[in-house]
């Protein structure tokens, strides 16, 4: 997740100090262990390994997760490197055919053996766990296969209602991860967290979900937070989503573009005003997913100079890593509805005509199938 408004209430020389920390801490040495952050890249392939026993008390149940991307595929490494039998289905056929062989990989990271299943051959369990990390437009047809007594916990950044008449529990990341196209092999581009609780209530936990966080927490190579209730941090995960996906889909951009293109960033400066807003005005509930509440990040957003001043030293760390959205309107699907259409729905008659315009403009490009191209921008800007 991109967050370039982060630093700008330390003060200039705050951010120094704050840079400079960050980069002492980027050379230091990984700590040892199944929590170290994984190793730079690695060009030779590492042999799989199965799955060490979990040190939880309660055996926890196997797990399904659909959708074998970057969130996936870091997920299921964690929970079958702490023991649980887990099950990646995914519609291509070729990565499935490839984790056959070599199992779930995280770059610089062992790999782990579990067991691979394409869409097409998968029959579900009539009931058990499924965690979905497939992308919103897709949920309709996992939900088809799925009997009323499976438990679905859905990691997504979208807001998809027919999902959320089915789910109690959910997970929200924050830590941008990369999937290779033709294996699980995934690398993790930017740290973050992943946030897990109850959708939309104070309930905690129940046992056999606590026991998969509590693998999580113990071998995931990103850090894992419980909350009360979810649906805060999902909300303003939209709000930064809802800025940065419609821009890098209709430009093609990769994340530290949209902080070096002085007309991306300035747009960028709006959507987040825009989205704030329209969260404030609707009495959502927002949690603090970074350092700063989104309270906070819209003062800041008042004086954007610090985020000039950073543009350029944040641009090269983010550097060719990209949002959910991106790649998506060439393949005529995108979540636009379900990042900008869910707060479009939300603001009602208030004038939200960012949000509007991106979801009309993605939309036609994704009927068209367009190329994405930095004069699109002008039509957001106009």
């Amino acid at each position: 997740m991109l967050y370039p408004i982060e630093l700008h209430a330390l003060g200039q020389a705050g951010i120094l100090r704050e840079f400079r920390l960050r980069r002492r801490k980027r050379f230091q040495p990984a700590p040892c262990g199944d929590r170290a952050r994984p190793r730079p890249p690695s060009r030779y392939p590492v042999p799989f390994k199965q799955g060490s026993p979990s040190m939880t008390s309660i055996q926890p149940h196997p797990v399904t997760i659909v959708g074998a991307g970057g969130i996936g595929c870091a997920i299921g490494h964690a929970l079958v490197t702490g023991g649980i039998d887990v099950t990646m289905v995914d519609a291509d056929t070729s990565k499935v055919e490839a984790g056959k062989k070599v199992g779930i990989s995280i770059d610089g990271v062992d790999a782990r053996a579990a067991t691979f299943v394409s869409f097409e051959s998968w029959q579900p369990a009539s009931d058990g766990i499924v965690i979905l990390c497939t992308k919103c437009y897709d949920n309709g047809v996992v939900l088809e296969r799925l009997g009323p007594d499976v438990m679905i916990i859905p990691v997504q950044n979208g807001f998809d209602p027919q999902l959320q008449e089915r789910c109690t529990y959910e997970g929200i990341a924050s830590f941008v991860s990369e999937c290779d196209q033709d294996r699980p092999n995934t690398r993790i581009t930017r740290d973050g967290d992943l946030h897990i609780g109850h959708c939309g209530g104070q309930a905690p936990l129940p046992t056999e979900v606590d026991a998969i966080v509590k693998i999580l927490e113990q071998h995931a190579t990103f850090s894992v937070k419980r909350v009360a209730d979810i649906l805060p941090f999902k909300h303003t995960k939209l709000m930064y989503n809802a800025a940065i996906s419609p821009l890098a889909a209709i430009t093609g951009m990769d994340n530290g573009q949209l902080l070096t293109h002085a007309p991306a960033r300035r747009l960028f400066f709006r959507f987040l005003r825009e989205n704030y807003a329209i969260l404030k005005g609707s009495h959502t509930t927002l949690g603090t997913v970074g350092p700063f509440h989104p309270d906070t990040v819209n003062k800041i957003l008042r004086t954007p100079l610090l985020g000039t001043i950073m543009a350029g030293p944040f641009s090269r760390s983010l550097k060719g890593t990209y949002c959910s959205m991106s790649g998506d309107i060439e393949t005529g699907r995108t979540e636009v509805e379900n990042f900008n259409g869910h707060l479009v729905r939300l603001a009602g008659p208030t004038p939200c005509p960012l949000n509007q315009a991106s979801c009309q403009l993605v939309t036609r490009m994704a009927t068209e199938r367009a190329t994405p191209a930095m004069t699109y921008l002008d039509e957001l800007i106009a």
